[in-house]
């Protein structure tokens, strides 16, 4: 993969990082409120639902995190950009579309196949 690119990556996956980095403090800052007190039951029940509903973001943006580190680390490394199943270049839109990914299409496909035939 050609300099501009991995540094256009770079750039990218840093950036996403510091913005999934700052929901995160906001969600912690945002738990460590005094808690509220509702009156009517339904009030509260909406409430403890969007707050679960957002714990569940927070989650996936944490697992999204890790896959983010884990690509600026494979830049690092210069192994950015080739699939960790076949050794073959990954697509540039592929990696354009995900940039976390460590799998080339075709790899990923078999990968998916795979796991809907075992029932995973």
């Amino acid at each position: 993969m050609k300099k501009k690119d991995l540094d256009f990556f770079r750039n990218l996956l840093s950036d996403r990082l510091k913005e999934l980095l700052s929901h995160a403090d906001s969600t912690v800052t945002g738990m460590t409120k005094p808690k509220e007190n509702f009156a009517d039951p339904t009030d509260r029940a909406s409430h403890e639902a969007e707050r679960t509903f957002e714990l569940r973001i927070r989650d996936r943006e944490h697992k999204l995190i890790k896959k983010i580190k884990k690509a600026l680390v494979r830049i690092e490394n210069e192994t950015f950009g080739i699939c960790e199943a076949c050794g073959e270049d990954i697509a540039l839109q592929r990696i354009k579309a995900r940039p976390v990914t460590t799998q080339c299409i075709d790899c990923k496909t078999r990968e998916e196949d795979m796991e809907k035939a075992l029932g995973i």
